[in-house]
C-alpha cells in the first residue's frame, strides 16, 4: 500500500511551531495535546512526529524508537491525565474511517462513563 504524507496539514503545521497547542505531554518522537473540540471531559490527541499517514503506516515504516516511545507516552498519559476509571482509543484512517488529517494521531478520551460508542460529532 502506498501512504501519501501532505506535509501541509495541520498536525504537521504544530510540529512545526506553525500553529499553537496545549501541549500535554513532549518526548523526543511524541506529542501529545489537548484536542480543540473535546467529546469527552478528557480529550487528548497523540501523534507522531515522524511523517505517518495512519496507524498501519506508523506500524510499518516507523522505528522501533518511534514505536516503543509512542506507545510508552500512551501509558504516561493515561496514568496523569485522568483517566484512571477508564478510557477509549480512537485512530481513524483513510476515508472509509473518517480520517479528517492524513496524520497517523490517537484520541484519548475520558472523565466520565462513555456508553458503548460516541455520538458523531
Amino acid at each position: 500500500m502506498r501512504f501519501d504524507y501532505d506535509p501541509e496539514n495541520i498536525f504537521a503545521k504544530i510540529l512545526r511551531g506553525e500553529i499553537p497547542n496545549k501541549t500535554v505531554l513532549e518526548t523526543e518522537h511524541t506529542l501529545a495535546f489537548e484536542d480543540i473540540r473535546p467529546q469527552a471531559p478528557v480529550h487528548v490527541l497523540v501523534i507522531p512526529k515522524g511523517a505517518y499517514v495512519s496507524q498501519d503506516h506508523f506500524a510499518r515504516d516507523a522505528t522501533d524508537a518511534e514505536i516503543l516511545d509512542f506507545n510508552r507516552t500512551v501509558a504516561k498519559l493515561c496514568e496523569t491525565i485522568g483517566v484512571e476509571e477508564g478510557f477509549r482509543t480512537i485512530s481513524n484512517a483513510r476515508g472509509h474511517g473518517v480520517q479528517e488529517v492524513p496524520h497517523f494521531h490517537m484520541h484519548i478520551l475520558g472523565g466520565r462513563p462513555l456508553g458503548r460508542m460516541l455520538a458523531p460529532a
